[in-house]
């Protein structure tokens, strides 16, 4: 077992050494979204972009193919507008529009290891409420990611973000979690985005988690669409969704997935 202050193994050092590689690209792709995504672009036109960057530094785009529920999804990203908590499908025929959200959910693979991480962009001009409920959810994703440090528990981070989001009087998505990630896209364990401080699994140096509050601007609860992939706010309010991939280290946490 490891304790608070045991030194990574070299084994470790070699796997986080090569999810920072893999992390790095994932969030050099939601950066460059940042400017793509605007009023009259397709979600199709995202996923596409994605799968162009990803392919071009010969390496393999996650999430095509990955079996849930019903069929292997589709395509390379998760663009969910809106309404759409996580899994939106992309589609060519879907356009944004001012005044939306978008969120889009990114992995990759490379060298035997994955890189994951999400964020919510506004579509031209939105409402202040809509600004609000990024704000705070990307904040909940910071303050979870403060409490990520060796001789913590996992629900240090979870009630981090569940206090920041209810604070603000938006809810926490409960049906859907963060995870461990590594070798495999979703590990051990999972990560919830609410629950009571002090509990849980200790984390321990050399745990990379992907750590992604979704935050509803009504109620918490959600529902499948007949897609089966696509969830869905159950009483229509907004969603927001931000992730990152976030090495536990003998002296802090590191970032994988930022620019």
């Amino acid at each position: 077992m490891f304790f608070k202050k045991q030194v990574i193994d070299e084994k470790t050092v070699k796997k986080i050494k090569k999810m920072r590689v893999v992390g790095k690209v994932v969030g050099e792709i939601l950066e460059e979204l940042s400017e793509i995504i605007k009023p009259g672009v397709t979600t199709k036109y995202i996923d596409e972009f994605s799968e162009r960057y990803i392919r071009k530094l010969k390496m393999i785009p996650a999430f095509l193919g990955v079996t849930g529920t019903g069929h292997p999804f589709p395509a390379s990203t998760c663009v969910s507008i809106n309404d759409e908590v996580v899994h939106g499908i992309p589609d060519a025929s879907r356009v944004l529009k001012s005044g939306d959200i978008v969120s889009v959910d990114l992995g990759v693979f490379y060298e035997g290891y994955y890189g994951d991480a999400a964020r919510t962009y506004a579509v031209g001009s939105i409402s202040d409420s809509a600004a609000n409920l990024i704000k705070i959810t990307e904040l909940s994703l910071q303050k979870g990611i403060e409490k990520a440090l060796s001789g913590n528990r996992l629900g240090d981070v979870s009630n981090a973000v569940q206090v920041a989001v209810e604070s603000a009087g938006f809810s926490v998505v409960r049906d859907f979690v963060g995870h461990g990630i590594g070798k495999n896209l979703h590990e051990y364990p999972q990560i919830p985005n609410y629950g009571k401080a002090g509990i849980g699994a200790e984390l321990i140096p050399g745990m990379v988690l992907a750590i992604e509050p979704m935050v509803n601007e009504g109620s918490y609860e959600v529902c499948m669409l007949d897609d089966d992939w696509t969830v869905v706010t159950k009483d229509g309010s907004l969603s927001a969704h931000f992730e990152h991939t976030v090495a536990i280290t003998e002296n802090g946490y590191e970032i994988l997935t930022k620019v």
